[in-house]
C-alpha cells in the first residue's frame, strides 16, 4: 500500500509553501480564492485529509478498526459485525462502528470520518459503496469489503457469499418438494440481489421451468401484498425471498389472507438470520457463513497491515437450512 500523503506532498504538488497549505485547509484568511481552490483540489486528488484529532491519536493507530455497514436494520449486517469485532479483539483492535443508512453519500462520509480518526483499516460491510470512494479510502488505510460488488475494485480485498449458488439451492429444494410455480420476491438492484436473481432464473431454466419463472419486483418500502396476491392468483405455490426480512413480509401476507404455510404457500428466505428461528413457522433460509465472513475480513486486514500488496477476493459457499416454512 502506498504511504499516506502528507501536507508536504500537497504543498509540493500545488507549488506553494506548507504554511499556505495549512492556512487553506483550515479555511483561514491570507489565501487567495484561486490558490485555495488549487490546494483543496490537489489535497483531494492525493487523498490527503487534514485532521487535528488524528494527529493526537497517532500512537493508537494500530488499535482502532473502522467498520461501516449499509444499515443497522438487517440482522445479517449486525451478525457479521459481531464476528469482525470478536476477531479484531483477538488482534488487540477496538472497533469503531458507523452506518450509511442505505445512502452512498452518507456511506462515503462515514468512511471518511472513520479515516479521520486514524483507524488502522476499514472493513465495509456493504454492496452500496462506490468504487471510487473505496479506492480513495484505500489510499489512506487498508480497506476490506464484505459484500458483493459489480466487479473487483483494484486495491480492495473482498469477502463474498456465492449468491447464485445460494439461489440455486433454494430452487432445487423447492422443486424436490414438488413445486414448479416458484416466484422470486426482490426489492434490490444491488449486486448481491442481482446475483440471487440470476441464480434463481438459471436454476429455473435448468429444471425446465422457464415458463413459470416469475420475479416479483417491488420498490424499496413498497408493500408486497399486491404482488403476492397476483402471484398466488396465477398459481404460484412457493416464494423465494431475496432475504429473511422480505420473507417475513411473505409470511405476513399468508397470515393476513388465510394461507397455510407451507401447504398453501412455501416460503424460503436468504441469510438465515437470527430472526429465522423466531418466525412462525420457522423459516427455511439460505445460510451465509457470517462468522467466517467476519473472521476472514479481519484476517485479510491483518495481512494488509503486514505488508501484503496483491488483492485477495474470497467467495464462500452457502448452504440451505430447511425448516417448517417450506
Amino acid at each position: 500500500m502506498a504511504p499516506r500523503p502528507t501536507i508536504i506532498d500537497v504543498a509540493t504538488h500545488a507549488g506553494v509553501s506548507k504554511s499556505l497549505v495549512s492556512l487553506a485547509l483550515r479555511d483561514a484568511p491570507g489565501v487567495g480564492a484561486a490558490t485555495r481552490e488549487r490546494i483543496l483540489r490537489v489535497a483531494d486528488e492525493l487523498g490527503y485529509r487534514s485532521n487535528t484529532l488524528a494527529q493526537g491519536l497517532r500512537q493508537r493507530r494500530s488499535t482502532l478498526l473502522g467498520v461501516v455497514v449499509s444499515s443497522l436494520d438487517n440482522p445479517y449486517h449486525t451478525q457479521v459485525v459481531e464476528s469482525v469485532e470478536q476477531a479484531a479483539q483477538a488482534d488487540g483492535l477496538s472497533v469503531l462502528l458507523a452506518h450509511g443508512a442505505r445512502d452512498q453519500g452518507r456511506l462515503a462520509d462515514r468512511m471518511n470520518s472513520l479515516l479521520d480518526l486514524n483507524v488502522a483499516g476499514l472493513i465495509v460491510v456493504s454492496s452500496w459503496a462506490d468504487p471510487g470512494t473505496l479506492q480513495s479510502a484505500a489510499r489512506r488505510a487498508p480497506v476490506i469489503m464484505v459484500g458483493r460488488s459489480l466487479e473487483p475494485v483494484a486495491g480492495i480485498d473482498s469477502v463474498n457469499n456465492d449468491d447464485e449458488l445460494g439461489a440455486a439451492l433454494v430452487v432445487r429444494h423447492l422443486v424436490a418438494a414438488g413445486h414448479e410455480r416458484i416466484a422470486h420476491l426482490t426489492s434490490s438492484r444491488r449486486p448481491a440481489g442481482l446475483a440471487r436473481e440470476r441464480g434463481y432464473r438459471t436454476a429455473m431454466a435448468e429444471h425446465g421451468l422457464e415458463a413459470y419463472t416469475r420475479v416479483l419486483r417491488r420498490h424499496p418500502g413498497e408493500a408486497a401484498t399486491g404482488l403476492l396476491r397476483e402471484a398466488t392468483a396465477e398459481g404460484s405455490t412457493a416464494v423465494f425471498a431475496r432475504n429473511d426480512v422480505e420473507a417475513f413480509d411473505v409470511l405476513d401476507h399468508a397470515w393476513d389472507h388465510g394461507l397455510d404455510v407451507p401447504d398453501d404457500l412455501a416460503v424460503v428466505g436468504y441469510d438465515d438470520s437470527a430472526l429465522a428461528l423466531r418466525a412462525r413457522p420457522r423459516l427455511t433460509s439460505v445460510h451465509q457463513p457470517r462468522e467466517r465472513m467476519g473472521e476472514l475480513a479481519a484476517e485479510l486486514l491483518r495481512e494488509r497491515l503486514g505488508g501484503r500488496a496483491e488483492d485477495r477476493h474470497e467467495v464462500l459457499r452457502p448452504r440451505l437450512v430447511p425448516r417448517a416454512s417450506g
